[in-house]
């Protein structure tokens, strides 16, 4: 309950106490991301003291912008409650164990231990391989079908075949996944990423996982319902996992890497884990602004900003810092949401705007799923979503990935209002990373809005690209995402004018945004609605 009796303190503030104006001459956006990204902010970790200085500079900055409250009881906040789970690494255990004889493996080196959702406390069971573990049976596809997994741990690894789309792919391992392994009766998984969509090398990873995880405390919106042992393999490792097998590692990663369909068998040896772990309540708010309508009918929905203000607060150093600063992820789409709604003050929409900073983005988007199922606006009047995360901008703005662009007529204006603009926009390069799942804009995806991320995208094979790699292999969840990275000013001010004249189109529109009859995603609709133009 720490980070609820700090939350009250910091509620009685005016929103403004915490709010130093940027002093930035060049760039308003960089201003904010000075203050943001600075020490005096820890890093923003969801429910910390530097989150609420964050979550209060970013209510001052939606009143100096004239958004009205749009949070519980006349604020700017919305409160939502988390459990906040650590994983003691020094006195939790893991090893395969083959007849009599046990292989230890190395909790941090060789494995580490999932902290977002409830782990049991022992777990003794044998192995299965079930490919890429993904459950789309509507599809013809299916690595559950077929196997007794009751009271098993299964094996996966990342990624999907090329018969399936990005967009399948990325759902059926967010979000069908975990359905399926309760409904199969397995006691839990084991990751094995493949190296080349790995985002992060497998040291970071092994720092990050010393972090806490959280689930949100509601228990209708957790992923589990009981207890699940879920770990994550180093690669380099994953060979002893298919010694008995009569498969390698590097056959299946050869497969995976074609994107061909995967075998599924037994291990032939099992695990067993001891997993030792604390865990607390905490609080933390979303910080909700609105720009209510114009338009006598048409103010009645709501077009949705998010970007999520936290990430990674204090921990293990890297090159001597140990503050994850999180400029560019997500700083930096916090301060474009903050100058967007700046450059509407004045501006007489006909749509309602919400603009949302989300806490427990980087806890496995928990504070958009907070907001998308428990709205502070009316639920079925949400008509879109588009979402910031990590759009670096560090070269000029030429192409645009805008991920779901052809999944709605949202995606659709997106591309419009960019060549109207003289940008282009690019393929997603990397679908095996599965980012259309991976920030908030999925949660409301989840609740039938239509949705788009918006990235500043080099082509493929440039310099440009390069530096996209570059930046996720040395920076991203790292101490280095900081103020002393190069970022071009021009290229994010040049987003903050795309996104602006985004939101009036979205805003303004005769029709409200809907999915397109063979987008994968339609089947979250509510409303009914059909592509073509409506009220």
């Amino acid at each position: 309950m720490r980070s609820i009796l700090f939350a009250a303190a910091l509620a009685a503030l005016p929103v403004s106490a915490l709010a130093a104006a940027p002093t930035n001459a060049t760039s308003a956006w960089w201003g904010h991301i000075k203050v943001l990204a600075s020490n005096a902010y820890e890093g923003r970790l969801t429910g910390s003291p530097g989150y609420y200085k964050a979550a209060h500079y970013v209510a001052g900055q939606f009143k100096a912008a004239g958004l009205k409250p749009g949070g519980d009881k006349g604020s700017y906040f919305q409160a939502v409650r988390y459990l906040e789970e650590h994983v003691d690494a020094a006195h939790s255990s893991v090893a395969l164990t083959d007849g009599g004889r046990t292989i230890p493996l190395a909790v941090g080196p060789d494995v580490t231990l999932g902290a977002r959702d409830e782990q049991p406390k022992t777990v003794t069971a044998p192995l299965v391989f079930i490919g890429y573990g993904l459950h789309l049976p509507e599809q013809g596809y299916d690595d559950f079908a077929g196997q007794d997994l009751k009271g098993k741990v299964v094996v996966v690894i990342g990624g999907g075949p090329d018969t399936l789309s990005a967009a399948l792919k990325s759902h059926a391992s967010s979000t069908e996944f975990p359905k399926a392994l309760e409904a199969a009766g397995a006691l839990g998984v084991i990751r094995v990423q493949n190296p080349k969509a790995m985002d992060i090398p497998w040291p970071r990873l092994i720092a990050l996982s010393s972090q806490p995880g959280m689930r949100l405390a509601e228990p209708a919106l957790q992923v589990y319902h009981r207890p699940v042992f879920s770990a994550s393999l180093n690669p380099e490792k994953a060979e002893v996992l298919f010694a008995k097998s009569g498969h390698s590692f590097a056959e299946l990663l050869a497969l995976a890497d074609a994107h061909k369909p995967l075998p599924r068998f037994p291990l032939n040896q099992g695990v067993k884990a001891e997993v030792v772990t604390e865990t607390h309540e905490i609080s933390s708010p979303n910080v909700v602004g609105v720009l209510p309508g114009t338009d006598p009918k048409l103010k009645a929905q709501y077009v949705v900003v998010s970007a999520h203000l936290d990430h990674l607060g204090v921990g293990e150093p890297i090159k001597g810092d140990k503050v994850y600063h999180g400029a560019m992820d997500n700083a930096a789409g916090v301060a474009a949401m903050i100058e967007t709604a700046k450059g509407l003050k004045g501006h007489k929409l006909k749509r309602s705007i919400v603009f949302v900073a989300i806490a427990g983005e980087e806890k496995g988007l928990l504070g958009s799923k907070a907001f998308a199922e428990h709205p502070t606006v009316p639920k079925a009047a949400i008509v879109a979503d588009i979402n910031m995360d990590e759009f670096l901008p560090l070269f000029p703005l030429k192409h645009l990935l805008v991920l779901g662009e052809g999944e709605s007529t949202l995606g659709d204006m997106a591309r419009e209002v960019a060549k109207a603009r003289g940008y282009d926009t690019l393929p997603d390069p990397a679908p095996d990373r599965n980012i259309f799942v991976r920030s908030d804009q999925y949660s409301f995806i989840k609740t039938g809005v239509p949705s788009v991320a918006l990235k500043i995208e080099g082509l493929p094979g440039s310099p440009e690209a390069q530096m996209d790699k570059d930046w996720n292999t040395y920076r991203y969840h790292s101490p280095q995402d900081d103020l002393s990275q190069p970022v071009d000013l021009k290229s994010a001010d040049d987003f903050d004018a795309y996104l602006l004249a985004l939101l009036t189109r979205v805003a303004d529109a005769k029709a409200r945004p809907v999915w397109k009859a063979d987008s994968f995603f339609k089947r979250f609709d509510t409303t009914g609605a059909a592509t073509g133009a409506q009220p």
